[in-house]
């Protein structure tokens, strides 16, 4: 029997799915049968994004669940970003239709500003000043302005934006008179962007976490030796223990209890089940004290990426800290 996926509300009363399947990393016939698996079981939002480079195969999972009645394409929500290369005003639609056509589909449910970095055309990878369009040339108030027909003309149910400070999310906000619906934003026991919450929360943003595992796996992609494990924390495993429940489960329940939404990432369908299990664990306010605790204001994807010599950013500039 499929369980009652829990939902948040967002501005307009729309119903959010508050747990969901992430897609980076996947490619191929792993995040094919993922998507499968996942709608199989019950899940009921999936979380792309261009720069994956897999939302062809996302698509093609997609129709042919829809085709073998696993679900239904209005009982899920499917979420796209926006690229870096395509913040000019002119290039966002270009970019949206690209998505729906590897998709297969005629709408998005949440299409997102996947971080507020842009960047010429055709560069994956900044190495110098050159492959970065100057902020001031190009606004995130005239990118996310750009956003907002696309909402208007059907393509998308819902607009938002990825890796925003809370600087960021108001400076957009006034700019337009519309606040994102989301920003999906790096949340776990050890980044627990109570700032942020706050902040979302005054202007009716619903946050979603991603990385709520503390990505173990993105360390090498980055050449980055992680000096915090946030799966092997001790403290982590004794609230699991106390629940007969494991350390990734305690982490999806303890962003699903601060009212946020949670895609955790997994190819494995045994995993996926267990992810999805973790949607009913109830954590006691001890728990929830004991992983506060653990804050330590740590980035595992701080956007480090960004800011090569000469970049018109810095770490510090991307999370207005």
């Amino acid at each position: 029997m499929l369980r009652r996926m829990k939902t948040l509300t967002l501005q307009d009363g729309t119903a959010f799915p508050a747990f969901g399947l992430g897609t980076w990393k996947p490619q191929g016939d792993d995040v094919y049968r993922a998507v499968r698996a996942a709608l199989a079981c019950g899940y009921r939002h999936v979380d792309c994004a261009a720069i994956y480079g897999n939302e062809d195969v996302i698509g093609r999972a997609l129709t042919d669940a829809f085709a073998a009645g696993d679900v239904q394409r209005d009982d899920v929500w499917i979420t796209s970003k926006l690229w870096n290369t395509e913040h000019a005003p002119e290039r966002v639609r270009p970019a949206i239709e690209k998505t729906l056509r590897e998709l297969r589909l005629d709408r998005l449910d949440l299409y997102l500003v996947h971080w507020p970095v842009p960047l010429r055309p055709g560069i994956l990878r900044p190495e110098k000043p050159e492959d970065f369009v100057d902020p001031a040339e190009q606004t995130l108030d005239s990118t996310w302005a750009a956003m907002i027909p696309l909402r208007d003309a059907g393509l998308t149910r819902q607009i938002g934006v990825s890796n925003f400070s809370p600087a960021k999310l108001e400076r957009v906000s006034e700019a337009t008179g519309v606040a994102p619906a989301v920003n999906q934003v790096e949340m776990h026991p050890y980044l627990a962007q109570h700032e942020l919450l706050a902040a979302a929360s005054a202007m009716g943003t619903v946050l979603t976490a991603y990385s709520p595992l503390g990505t173990p796996d993105s360390g090498e992609m980055f050449g980055r030796t992680d000096p915090f494990k946030l799966l092997d924390d001790e403290v982590v495993a004794g609230v699991g223990a106390t629940h007969d429940a494991s350390p990734a489960q305690v982490l999806i329940a303890w962003a699903l209890q601060r009212g946020t939404a949670v895609i955790p990432k997994s190819t494995n369908e045994g995993r996926i089940r267990e992810n999805l299990a973790a949607a009913e664990l109830e954590l006691t306010t001890d728990d929830m004290t004991a992983l506060a605790a653990l804050d330590r204001g740590f980035r595992y994807i701080d956007g480090g990426f960004w800011c090569p010599e000469g970049s018109p950013h810095t770490t510090a500039s991307l999370w207005d800290e």
